[in-house]
């Protein structure tokens, strides 16, 4: 990001919408005959949606806020609807979108009193990758008892079992995610041929790598595309992975100072607005836009929350800082703002700029 985008009023997210679809432009190509679905949790941003949209086949969504926003936002396009703990109210919502993610039995029956729908069985399948930055296990999806009685029941209801989701891990590079989604369809294919479904799908979920280590680094979506195993109607639903490279949270330097041997700069706004460094525990990537020094001492980037984890960066490289320096945190495009506890001290909310 350049000094000259700055503005005037911050703290400040600002989103370079055409550098994002470039982005999203790429990764379609990449992933031939693979459906591409943005999961919007990623960031929901009605800028980023529109931005996101001519490229991706549709959007998945995780609550019935999230659908209803987004069907406000692209009316237009397919929706896939997942989540564990759908209310009744939702899944009364979800009737008439693309797909629903059934996330167990009760739901299924749930479901199947409103009305007709399409749906996919969510997965909890017994696959471990080592690596992975969050093992989707736990309450997600279900075991091969639980699909099979689900199968077996779809026939006798409105609804239309259509294949498979399974989101299984977060975090791994792409020969680890083609590893991956091989046993998914592996397992996937047979169990929905043995069930009857025809042209069945199989959603292998997102979770592709962001490293906050190193900006500059990207997915290999090319690899990934073409390790797919062709043959089967796939999808893939990322999110962090489309749009974390195209935001920033900017802001400047209240004041500095060294307690006890440390240095300390503070920031305007916090972690009530960029939740990320202190979700995964890391050091937000960022730049000096004010200053074109090296770096020549040490210091940790806080912001003005009244708690020790309110913290940016912690004992990173920095140029000479002084009240007044602006500062911008890369990889701000994705469980950023929308993630963080916005209300708590009731600062001023961050304004909101887009690059076109």
């Amino acid at each position: 990001m350049k000094l000259d985008n700055v503005p005037e009023r911050l703290p400040a997210y600002v989103y370079d919408l055409r550098g994002l679809a470039e982005h999203v432009a790429s990764v379609r190509a990449a992933l031939g005959p693979t459906e591409l679905f943005y999961a919007a949790k990623a960031n929901p941003d009605p800028e980023i949606l529109r931005t996101v949209a001519p490229h991706v086949d549709g959007v998945e969504v995780s609550s019935g806020g999230e659908l209803t926003h987004v069907r406000e936002t692209l009316p237009h396009i397919p929706i896939a609807f997942g989540g564990p703990g759908k209310t009744d109210d939702e899944l009364a919502l979800a009737l008439g979108v693309d797909r629903v993610h059934v996330e167990s039995p009760r739901e299924l029956s749930r479901l199947a009193a409103l009305g007709p729908a399409n749906v996919l069985l969510r997965a909890n399948l017994p696959f471990r990758t080592s690596g992975a930055a969050l093992a989707m296990s736990g309450p997600f999806g279900m075991d091969e008892d639980a699909l099979a009685e689900c199968a077996r029941r779809a026939r006798s209801t409105g609804l239309t079992l259509r294949g498979v989701h399974a989101h299984l891990a977060s975090g791994l590079d792409a020969p680890a995610m083609v590893d991956l989604a091989t046993r998914i369809v592996d397992w996937a294919a047979p169990f929905l041929e043995e069930h009857g479904v025809d042209d069945p799908e199989i959603n292998v979920g997102g979770g592709m790598a962001v490293d906050y280590t190193a900006p500059e680094a990207r997915f290999d979506w090319t690899s990934y595309g073409a390790g797919l195993p062709p043959g089967h109607r796939l999808r893939v639903e990322p999110g962090r992975a489309l749009t974390a490279y195209h935001g920033w949270y900017v802001t400047d330097v209240l004041d500095v100072k060294t307690t006890r041997g440390e240095t300390h700069a503070i920031l305007r706004g916090g972690t009530h607005h960029l939740r990320t460094p202190a979700t995964k525990g890391h050091d937000q990537p960022f730049d000096v836009l004010t200053s074109t020094a090296a770096p020549a001492a040490r210091a940790t980037l806080v912001g003005q929350l009244c708690t020790p984890k309110d913290v940016f960066a912690r004992d990173v490289p920095v140029p000479p800082l002084s009240p007044g320096d602006v500062i911008a945190f890369a990889m701000a495009g994705a469980y950023a703002w929308n993630i963080s506890h916005h209300d708590f001290l009731m600062h001023p909310k961050p304004t909101f700029h887009y690059l076109r």
